[in-house]
């Protein structure tokens, strides 16, 4: 029973993942290889560990197997005294696990060192995280999106409602703006925060960071297989903490284009009305002037009768 209440939240976590490119499923029990190489990198570094963890524990518990059965006081076994004191075998068991721990530090270190590198990337994407949502700008590009828990999701989880009966796929792992991003594109992340911390996580990535305010750090990732990854905010950040999640949408690289496209015409400011063209006037022309002298003694003599 406790086993099976440990797995009912997985099992959930899968259900609810239908349109989840690289998503858990029934009974996983080893970590997603993911799509990025971050990722693959983090994959390889826990398959060493694994194996190794795995051959240790095979001999460790195969000795204590042969000690206990073969070496019982009821077959007569005597202890060697000068066993658990031997010079030989403290230094053995003491410079064999150094030996491993160095095999697997070398590899890991390399790898952590390629997952901060963020030269010679394409583009770069700012991260900010908000109570309770996520905001991204497109550096150079003129646009952003603020990214919430779609409206399907808040709903449910409001009304009180059972959400297994609600038949609401990705209940809780949707968002109305999802981040975009091209395939096979070495895309740079700058990561902040506004009021508290939050962490920007997407396990597909291979990756998860922190996100303080006033601290700017950098991630990048380069995914190599369009489709939908999911994640969530891995800090906790206040009372709405479980409803902050993340999703990135791959496309290939001419539909991520015509996205992009979209959003600078829908984010570009609306072009003023040329003004109107004043109206055409007919010039009034002056009148001759041999008629003035003419006009003006015609006044003077109406001006004389008048008065007498």
């Amino acid at each position: 029973m406790g086993v099976a209440a440990m797995a009912a939240p997985l099992l959930a976590f899968a259900q609810a993942s239908d349109t989840w490119t690289n998503a858990p499923h029934r009974w996983q029990l080893n970590m997603g290889e993911g799509v990025t190489a971050q990722s693959m990198n983090a994959y390889s570094a826990h398959m060493l560990a694994l194996w190794i963890c795995v051959a240790i524990g095979i001999l460790v518990f195969g000795a204590m197997a042969v000690a206990m059965f073969k070496f019982r006081h009821s077959k007569g076994a005597v202890p060697d005294k000068d066993f658990t004191h031997s010079t030989k075998l403290e230094v053995v068991w003491t410079v064999v696990p150094i030996v491993l721990l160095v095999l697997m530090a070398f590899p890991a270190t390399s790898k952590l060192i390629k997952m901060y590198d963020t030269r010679e990337s394409q583009m770069t994407v700012k991260v900010t995280g908000y109570q309770w949502m996520w905001k991204y700008e497109y550096l150079g590009e003129g646009v952003s999106l603020t990214s919430r828990l779609d409206r399907k999701s808040d709903e449910i989880r409001q009304s009180g409602v059972d959400a297994r009966t609600a038949n609401k796929a990705n209940y809780l792992l949707d968002v109305d703006n999802a981040l975009v991003l091209p395939v096979d594109t070495k895309v740079r992340f700058v990561i902040t925060a506004d009021d508290v911390i939050h962490a920007w996580w997407v396990p597909a990535l291979g990756w998860k960071q922190d996100a303080i305010p006033g601290i700017v750090n950098e991630a990048w990732t380069s995914v190599n297989k369009p489709g939908v990854y999911r994640g969530q905010c891995a800090e906790l950040c206040g009372k709405d903490h479980g409803f902050m999640p993340i999703v990135v949408r791959v496309l290939p690289k001419a539909e991520y284009t015509a996205w992009l496209n979209e959003q600078k015409a829908k984010n570009a400011p609306a072009t003023p009305a040329a003004p109107a063209a004043p109206a055409e006037t007919t010039p009034v022309e002056p009148a001759p002037a041999e008629a003035a002298p003419a006009a003006a003694s015609a006044a003077t003599g109406a001006a004389a009768a008048v008065a007498g």
